[in-house]
């Protein structure tokens, strides 16, 4: 049943459900924000090596671009880990946000918005999900909160 101000379900009957899953709801947007990142980074670390990746990074004018790279193969595979379950669970986020947001405005801008032309779209949507999640930290249910401790 809703309560006074709060809105009426479609499905009522769905109340219940809602219930008892809403407080897992973090925990799986979090775990899934990192876990879909890993296969990236995974990717990247099988089947480009580090001379083949760095000028890329070289190419847009960024310093340091050897050690840039190592960074982006550290931030999508172990720090998208780390965020998928919740360890050290700020430090990945803003690891991984800061790469989102090099990533949109250095290497994907120029291609307009949709992700299907090579666009910003998705780089954006991890980006956005990590400033969140670094605002919240590890949440309820995270070995941060298992070790009580968080950066």
């Amino acid at each position: 049943m809703a309560m006074h101000g709060e809105p009426k379900l479609i499905f009522p009957g769905l109340a219940g459900f809602y219930q008892r899953f809403s407080p897992f709801s973090y925990a799986f947007m979090r775990f899934a924000t990192g876990a879909v990142l890993v296969p990236h980074g995974v990717q990247k670390i099988l089947t480009v090596p580090i001379s083949k990746f760095a000028p890329n990074i070289a190419a847009k004018g960024l310093p340091f671009a050897e050690g840039l790279a190592y960074l982006t193969y550290f931030a999508e595979s172990i720090a998208a880990v780390c965020l998928a379950v919740g360890l050290f669970t700020r430090i990945a986020a803003a690891m991984i946000g800061i790469e989102m947001l090099v990533i949109v405005f250095v290497f994907q801008w120029q291609f307009g918005y949709f992700w299907t032309a090579r666009g910003y779209e998705y780089a954006l949507l991890w980006l956005l999900l990590c400033i969140a999640i670094f605002l919240k930290g590890g949440g309820r249910y995270s070995i941060d909160r298992i070790i009580g401790r968080e950066f």
